[in-house]
């Protein structure tokens, strides 16, 4: 596996190392040790969630807060998303600033966002199958989140708006600068 850090301080993309031959491919999704060497921290991850969705839908920006922060690690299975990880850490230089990558099941790479970071996707294919690994157990009271088109973020979540397939509860978020991290 290769672990390269972002322009945010913490975010690393993963590319395993893939082995093909005339019967198809073969990688190492996830190995405990040779995960934190190459990203240099100690990440026990305890809980990993799954989710299908549709071309369209948005899921995001959430994160939890306090105790219950997750650092998470995200791929695609099958498909493909732009996915965005939004730093909120009050003393960061890189404070509100994002990334926004695809990640898709042809490209095979994962992306792991450390504590201290909203996260969100849309999906680009006909339909996404996404799967992540988190080092924190989901805790609905710590549950939070902004809206995804924030101004002041200047997120191009790549569809037009109009075609966005997004929740609710992700609609009544709110902005950005209103957020208490």
């Amino acid at each position: 596996m290769i672990a390269k850090e972002t322009k945010l301080k913490g975010c690393f993309l993963i590319k395993p190392k893939i082995f093909e031959d005339s019967r198809g491919y073969f990688f190492e999704s996830f190995n405990q040790q040779k995960f934190n060497k190459s990203i240099g921290l100690d990440i026990n991850f305890i809980q990993d969630n799954e989710s299908f969705s549709v071309k369209g839908a948005l899921r995001g920006l959430h994160y939890q807060k306090g105790k219950f922060a997750q650092a998470k690690l995200v791929r695609v299975i099958k498909g493909c998303v732009l996915d965005i990880a939004v730093d909120i850490r009050k003393n960061s230089p890189t404070f509100g600033k994002h990334i926004s990558l695809e990640l898709s099941e042809d490209n095979k790479t994962q992306l792991f966002i450390p504590r201290g970071f909203a996260h969100g996707f849309v999906v680009l294919s006909n339909t996404a199958l996404f799967s992540y690994k988190c080092d924190n157990f989901y805790n609905k009271e710590s549950e939070r989140g902004f809206i995804y088109n924030d101004k002041s973020l200047h997120i191009d979540w790549m569809l037009p708006e109009e075609t966005l397939i997004i929740s609710e509860k992700d609609l009544e978020l709110p902005a950005f600068k209103d957020v208490r991290f």
